[in-house]
């Protein structure tokens, strides 16, 4: 019988790795079958050159099912370092940012990093990074607007005279 194969199968293979990780069942899934693949003899390197792991990977997830059982190969809390703000402050985070810093008692006419840092110090004693203020706004789905300064004392004749395309 002649072999199957897949056209462009490299990509094919991440592509299938990626949907993998996707979803916390696929990965358990994907856990369950490297499991499966020792307990039928292969070697934990084996397993994990055919699914794609590090050898080391397969051998946690055989020691988890050893001491836990199916438990064991389920998905568990992540390290991390925890929230600086509770829920209702991250809710009144939200509320502030749809109003200008004016309002909360700030100068400014825009939000930005350090504006919104500024205003979490005061309001909750609590020092938070330009970086990650910046990323809570990319997470309450705001965009990057920066203000265009007018010239002072720009003269709109000699602007439009001064143009590359304007007619003379």
């Amino acid at each position: 019988m002649k072999p199957l194969t897949i056209a462009d199968s490299p990509t094919i293979v991440l592509g299938l790795q990626d949907e993998i990780r996707r979803s916390e069942e696929s990965r358990y899934d994907h856990r369950l079958h490297g499991v499966l693949l020792v307990a039928q003899g292969m070697t934990c390197p084996d397993v994990a050159h055919l699914l794609g792991d590090a050898p080391r990977s397969v051998e946690y997830w055989v020691n988890r099912f050893e001491s836990d059982g199916l438990a064991g190969l389920s998905e568990r809390e992540r390290a991390g370092r925890p929230r600086r703000l509770d829920d209702r402050q991250r809710a009144a985070v939200d509320r502030v940012l749809r109003r200008s810093p004016q309002a909360a008692g700030l100068s400014g006419n825009l939000w930005d990093g350090k504006t919104l840092s500024t205003w979490m110090e005061q309001s909750y004693g609590i020092t938070i990074g330009v970086r990650q203020c910046q990323r809570r706004f990319r997470q309450l789905g705001f965009r990057l607007r920066k203000p265009r300064p007018a010239l002072a004392q720009a003269n709109p004749e000699v602007q439009k005279a001064h143009k590359k395309n304007s007619k003379r």
